[in-house]
């Protein structure tokens, strides 16, 4: 279906595009992460470059959803370094960068710009319509003009399937229309890095295939991922690599190919045998 004539600038945000800045989208570096007494992720590194699709995997309280938050800086860290798009995110080095001091809030926030995330629940704005949920960032934040924005909204609106939709509100809509909506939201605000915090698990299973592929389509134009997710089907064909979380550590990461068919950890043999 061909796209309304918008700009080429446009056109890269509906695309997923434009690119990272960097090779390396997220550079995450012995990250430390405490809730109280409880050690949620314990020395966790884990590199993501340009282009690349990663799905984390693992048992409930692996840490899963919490390393990605803490990408987000939605979770602060305790210890190590988190980097996106070449930025240190949430923080600032002092000391002569042997600690790190929280940065402003509105330098985090111009931070998570470069930042979408799509979460379990869709958090639409309820007394918004679909289009309208699309664009408030945009406008708001990023400080575009209402008509772009709105162009750009029904564009988006028609690549996840749902141009018909402009002007429903989200209690109209099903759980999966919903979390397209919210994908279409995230991508409004041209973000360099996707995360994905198990989009599918609370929608009944005939809604998960269409959310999964929009992923697909995102993941086959080019756009910067970290999945958390149990859709094995999905790392199966799309992820460039899985990471394997138990414990607040990453026990194992690979290649499709080698994660499924001969995983070298007995940890990740064992939480596969029991879900395929």
């Amino acid at each position: 279906m061909a796209l309304p004539n918008i700009s080429h600038d446009l056109l890269g945000a509906i695309g997923g595009v434009p690119r990272p800045d960097v090779d390396v989208v997220v550079d995450a570096r012995d990250v430390n992460k405490w809730f109280g007494r409880l050690h949620v992720l314990k020395d966790v590194s884990i590199q993501v470059k340009r282009q690349e699709t990663v799905v984390v995997i693992g048992p409930s309280g692996s840490g899963k959803t919490t390393l990605i938050r803490c990408v987000n800086h939605l979770e602060k860290i305790q210890s190590g370094r988190i980097f996106v798009n070449g930025h240190l995110i949430g923080y600032r080095e002092a000391g002569g960068g042997t600690k790190l001091v929280e940065d402003k809030e509105k330098n985090i926030a111009r931070q998570r710009q470069e930042i979408g995330m799509v979460f379990q629940r869709f958090n639409l704005f309820p007394h918004m319509t679909a289009l309208e949920n699309i664009i408030e960032a945009p406008v708001h934040v990023r400080g575009m003009a209402h008509d772009e924005a709105m162009v750009m909204g029904r564009a988006l609106l028609e690549r996840v399937g749902l141009a018909a939709k402009e002007n429903v509100y989200p209690n109209q809509l099903s759980g999966g229309q919903q979390q397209r909506i919210a994908i279409a939201r995230a991508l409004a605000m041209k973000p360099a890095l996707m995360l994905f915090d198990e989009p599918t698990s609370a929608l009944d299973p005939e809604m998960i295939g269409e959310v999964l592929e929009v992923m697909k389509e995102l993941a086959r134009e080019g756009m910067t991922m970290i999945v958390v997710s149990h859709e094995m089907g999905f790392a199966r064909e799309v992820a460039n690599r899985v990471v394997m979380m138990d414990d607040g550590v990453i026990v194992e990461e690979g290649d499709p190919e080698h994660f499924f068919t001969n995983p070298t950890h007995d940890r990740t043999k064992l939480f596969l045998s029991k879900i395929l």
